[in-house]
């Protein structure tokens, strides 16, 4: 009897456990990977609002969530950079499908604090490499 019981309370555990990890419960579906077949990526200039003081804009930010939003899910940033007299230059590498997200993520949370700019990029360095290297073996 009572190793039926301790049977049971083991059992009632495990189920337990299983059930509350979501073990059984459907696939939660993951974020399209950028692939070299579906990749884009994407220089996105934030201009700063000069007009206005440094911890205004930061303010506005944080109220705004910017950076709990902003790289959406299965964005990569390759780079992100203050350029002086600009704002910040950061180049994003995504899945094509990933693009309408990265836009609603700028217009709900930087619009007011940033003016965007987007600009189509790809990454020029290996075939740059490439030609310096057969130029200069030809030397």
């Amino acid at each position: 009897m009572k190793t039926n019981l301790k049977s049971l309370l083991i059992s009632t555990v495990w189920l337990s456990a299983l059930i509350s990890s979501g073990a059984g419960a459907q696939p939660i579906a993951k974020e399209p990977v950028a692939t070299p077949d579906n990749a884009v990526m994407l220089t996105v200039f934030l201009k700063h609002d000069q007009s206005r003081p440094l911890s205004e804009l930061r303010a506005q930010l944080a109220k705004q969530e910017f950076y709990k939003v902003f790289p959406p899910a299965g964005v990569e940033v390759v780079s992100w950079n203050i350029t002086m007299g600009i704002g910040q230059v950061i180049v994003l590498r995504l899945p094509a499908s990933r693009l309408s997200a990265v836009n609603l993520a700028l217009e709900n949370t930087a619009w007011g604090t940033y003016r965007t700019e987007f600009f189509p990029t790809y990454d020029f360095k290996e075939i740059a490499q490439a030609e310096q290297n057969k130029v200069r073996q030809a030397q």
